[in-house]
């Protein structure tokens, strides 16, 4: 076929693709100019054009904040537990779903399960305020009746890091468990019979059997999440942090956005969220060389 023929017989899916790549160039390309602004002393009345450069001096700014490490390290731990937790509590759910006989209760509790996914956090975070509230929250209620002082959970900085991982567990965990219920049908039903057979026990079973059989999807997804080390979950964090918890509970979106927004220096922050990006695309990167080598997942 002629490279016109081709055009000819692909350009309804070129068109259909239009829409995506003008917002994708609209909102994720377009917005680049601004990287500028990283190397400038920005002036909002002159704006980004006129502001005077200024070179590297705002990476050295960045390097010299006196929080910047922790920060860093804030930023880590917390997507780095994310990534753990969003791993292990999906697959566990999993595996006691599949075993799951009743088709009513397991349609029940998928949809239970995953109805948080959809919500925002502007709006989920009213909802972890109520229940974790010391005073009045069910969750200190709960801790009560066993005799256990209250927790400020979202107001003691060596809780609140748990506090995040936990309730973005909580948010998203459903989804995870949809995809691999979903790789657990691809196994083989005629592999367990034939363990039954042998007299193998249901953790055998799960261990032979059922972990390997989604193993590619277990490091394929655990890998994937390798470029997401830097992203601890703004939404989250900026809706539930204070001052009381900056000391382990901020991270490098949120810094940036106080930075830029509330004092104003433009020019750090973009320093900041440039720095930020470019290991975030080493990471991508990496992560994807991992799970086209270990789980054979490939883009092209």
């Amino acid at each position: 076929m002629t490279a016109r023929g081709r055009l000819r017989r692909e350009l309804p899916l070129y068109v259909m693709l239009a829409p995506a790549i003008v917002l994708v160039l609209v909102y994720a390309y377009a917005p680049m100019v601004g990287i500028v602004m990283a190397f400038q002393r920005v002036l909002p009345g002159k704006g980004i054009f006129g502001s005077p450069w200024v070179g590297l001096a705002n990476f050295q700014r960045v390097l010299e904040m006196p929080t910047i490490f922790q920060v860093v390290w804030n930023t880590v731990r917390i997507a780095g537990l994310k990534a753990i937790a969003g791993v292990i509590v999906p697959v566990a759910v999993a595996l006691m779903l599949n075993d799951v006989r009743s088709r009513l209760i397991k349609r029940s509790v998928q949809t239970i399960i995953y109805l948080p996914h959809f919500l925002s956090w502007v709006i989920l975070a009213g909802i972890v305020v109520d229940i974790l509230s010391p005073s009045e929250g069910v969750a200190n209620k709960a801790l009560a009746l066993v005799g256990i002082r209250p927790i400020f959970f979202l107001g003691d900085d060596r809780v609140f890091p748990w506090t995040m991982v936990v309730t973005d567990v909580w948010k998203s965990f459903g989804f995870g468990t949809i995809v691999y219920l979903a790789a657990l049908m691809d196994i083989d039903p005629t592999l367990y019979e034939a363990a039954m057979a042998d007299g193998a026990t249901r953790w055998q079973q799960t261990r032979h059997i059922t972990l390997p059989g989604i193993a590619g999807t277990i490091i394929m997804l655990s890998t994937l999440s390798l470029g997401n080390i830097l992203n601890a979950g703004f939404d989250q964090i900026f809706n539930l942090y204070g001052p009381l918890v900056y000391r382990t509970g901020d991270i490098i979106d949120t810094l940036v956005y106080r930075t830029g927004m509330l004092d104003n220096q433009f020019g750090v922050a973009t320093a900041v969220g440039l720095l930020k990006s470019v290991v975030s695309l080493l990471l991508i990167g990496i992560a994807y060389k991992l799970a086209a080598k270990w789980a054979d997942y490939r883009i092209f």
